[in-house]
């Protein structure tokens, strides 16, 4: 069973998720939509440096793609589904 949720309540589900791998739908850049296996990590930059922006200011989440094995941003804009902790949700 899919329940609906807003993207308020799917951002307060990743965070809570502790490490978690969930899945996530979203619309890329390009219009395209994809579908991504990740996990809440804490961030380790390479070079120590701080990053330039806080991601929450634009609505970011910073996680940790397990297919591709590095970091990317997730909008939560865009975000259209969320599989986490054994349930799926509808983002509207």
């Amino acid at each position: 069973m899919t329940n609906t949720i807003n993207r308020t309540k799917a951002k307060q589900l990743i965070k809570e998720s502790k490490g978690l791998i969930f899945a996530a739908t979203f619309t890329k850049k390009d219009g395209s939509s994809r579908l991504m296996n990740a996990r809440l990590k804490k961030y380790i930059s390479k070079t120590g440096r701080a990053a330039p922006y806080k991601a929450e200011d634009f609505n970011l989440i910073p996680i940790y793609d397990m297919k591709a094995k590095g970091w990317r941003s997730l909008n939560i804009n865009t975000l259209l589904t969320l599989n986490i902790n054994a349930n799926k949700y509808l983002i509207k």
